[in-house]
């Protein structure tokens, strides 16, 4: 064994136990190997940083920011809400929900499938009284077997399609995946819709901060407009309660206050008074044409390219804002500051915005222009809460990041172009058009796995470049020598899923890919079959919450522990093994070519 290789193999063994024994970050674990291997000469600097501009990062970042311009527009939620009206037991909430996710991730990545679709899973929970932790973890589990389908599902067939373009000169397509991956869904849609009464049901999660502030009741308004659709045309027809929205009163066009009944008409120029949480009145407003009440002058920026923000800010016992109003004070005219909604626990507000007398600990939705925003909170003596998305106030576009998403998959299932140039085009598009801010671009990125990747993926080359693949694939091949190829096959898999909770699903494939191709080389086989078999054992983390994001993103919302994995993903991970392995061989022939 050579020196290179001595040095590679200690540095993937090195980070392999760093993340298992769990006391430092992933990225900063990652990054911390990738200095080692510059500085002890196994990575070349000028290669070091290659990992970060691979097609790898840009696909997973660009995919990351479609899915939240998908959430964002509620045109998902939109579609559901029919079908969960209908959702009155565990026993058909689990399945519909856990097939929605698959389906969702099929099309775009797992991790923002899952993301679009936990509110909903929270919120049936919350309006069904149904166990939460029951919900969660099948459509965790399904996000990842969907993901499997498509080359953009998840990162670990990105991964492999760039292994398998640099080993054998061309990368997998993007429904190459499909006739494995879709076997493995339906039957585990099947396995999760059985054994998830082995899930714990008694346990609430801890939603955190973010949960806890943006389920705080505001009162805000809104306006009838000049055009109403014909099926909008009394209170009733709104459907406030769907949204757990109340209407506290009606004023007309000429001030007059009439009542809140769900008989009384919507006549145009009235204002509503709504009560409700920020998600619950942004999603009103997102599905019925009621528009924000009007406001006397549009938010002026301090410079044309100035991002507008939203903000929630609590009002300090020294404000000069305590006794005034947002027309007395002249918000807008002085400030340029939309009030969009008002906070008060001790208090219904009844009156209109513009009017109401603000108190100490009052909390404001406010509106401005970015530097306009952080000047005013400063003067007017007011402390801004937890940094967190608002919705209310926000533009939304309904259709146009699923028919920007829709037109990419076209364009790469028909090899126009890439599938790195098409999601990196929707994703500048959607921002483009408006569809998402660059701050909200950039919220919707996980760093942590973009540079777990792009830093891991020198250190992968470095094994192979210094002859330690090979050295572990004749290893390997020498030790199966002669056992039968789906033998050989099954191994590879079980092996990456044993890897996947320990070294994480993408270093995983990076590391194993290389391996699974001199493994076929060796014994004269097709390698197509042995990297589906790593991509699979690799994507199918079921036994913990580390292994993939989508386990880790449940487990404080699901109230889960560290072995509850194991009671829905034994099952499952016997059945991808015992399942996927003849599907891997019936579909990719293991004989060479």
């Amino acid at each position: 064994m050579t020196t290179p290789q001595i040095l590679s193999f200690a540095l993937v063994a090195g980070a392999i136990a760093t993340f298992a024994w769990g006391r430092f970050r992933y990225d900063l674990v990652a990054l911390v190997v990738l200095l080692i291997g510059m500085t002890v000469g196994v990575v070349p600097v000028k290669q070091a940083f290659t990992g970060f501009t691979s097609d790898v990062v840009v696909i997973i970042a660009s995919a990351l920011v479609v899915s939240a311009a998908i959430a964002k527009s509620g045109v998902i939620e939109t579609a559901l809400r029919p079908l969960l009206s209908r959702l009155r037991h565990l026993s058909v909430q689990v399945p519909v929900m856990a097939a929605v996710t698959a389906l969702l991730s099929i099309v775009t990545k797992n991790v923002g499938a899952l993301a679009i679709l936990m509110p909903t899973a929270l919120k049936l929970g919350r309006t069904e009284g149904s166990s939460v932790s029951a919900l969660l973890m099948p459509m965790s589990f399904m996000s990842l077997l969907g993901g499997l389908v498509t080359l953009v599902g998840t990162s670990t067939n990105i991964i492999v399609s760039q292994v398998r373009q640099d080993a054998l000169g061309k990368p997998f397509g993007m429904f190459d995946f499909a006739p494995v991956g879709l076997g493995l869904t339906l039957l585990g849609l099947v396995v999760v819709s059985i054994c998830w009464r082995l899930l714990p049901r008694e346990r609430s999660g801890g939603g955190g901060l973010e949960e806890l502030v943006s389920t705080a009741s505001y009162s805000t308004e809104a306006t009838v407009p000049d055009e109403l659709p014909k099926d909008f045309a009394t209170i009733a027809d709104l459907k406030l309660m769907e949204n757990g929205v109340e209407l506290v009163a009606i004023e007309r066009a000429d001030g007059e206050r009439v009542s809140a009944s769900p008989a009384a008409p919507l006549r145009p120029g009235e204002v509503l008074l709504l009560e409700g949480d920020d998600d619950a009145l942004a999603e009103l407003f997102g599905r019925t044409p009621l528009k924000p009440a009007r406001h006397e002058a549009a938010i002026e920026k301090a410079v044309p390219n100035e991002e507008v923000r939203s903000l929630e800010a609590v009002i300090q016992p020294e404000s000069s804002l305590i006794g005034s109003s947002a027309q007395r004070a002249r918000l807008q005219e002085r400030y340029g500051v939309k009030l969009l909604a008002v906070g008060r626990s001790s208090q219904r507000i009844t009156k209109r915005l513009r009017d109401v007398t603000l108190r100490a600990g009052d909390v404001l939705l406010l509106q401005a222009g970015e530097k306009g925003l952080g000047d005013f909170v400063g003067q007017a003596g007011l402390l801004p809460l937890a940094e967190r998305s608002v919705k209310l106030g926000n533009r939304r576009q309904r259709f146009g990041p699923i028919a920007i998403l829709a037109v990419a998959i076209i364009l790469v299932a028909c090899n126009i172009i890439s599938v790195a140039a098409g999601f990196f085009g929707a994703a500048v598009l959607i921002v483009v058009l408006g569809a998402l801010s660059m701050r909200e671009a950039y919220g919707a990125l996980e760093p942590e796995v973009l540079v777990l990747i792009g830093a891991l993926t020198p250190i992968s080359e470095a094994v192979q470049h210094s002859g330690g693949t090979d050295l572990i694939a004749h290893g390997l091949a020498t030790l199966l020598t002669g056992a039968p190829p789906m033998l050989v096959l099954g191994t590879l898999m079980v092996t990456a899923m044993l890897c996947s909770p320990f070294l994480h699903n993408a270093p995983t494939v990076l590391v194993l890919g290389p391996i699974a191709v001199a493994v076929a080389r060796q014994l004269g086989l097709n390698p197509d079959p042995f990297l589906m078999a790593v991509a699979t054992g690799a994507g199918c983390d079921f036994l913990t919450p580390v292994g993939h994001q989508c386990n880790t993103l449940v487990m404080g919302p699901g109230g889960y522990r560290f072995w509850d994995y194991a009671r829905l993903g034994a099952p499952l991970s016997i059945m991808v093994i015992l399942v996927g392995t003849p599907l891997i061989a019936l579909f990719w022939p293991l004989a060479a070519h």
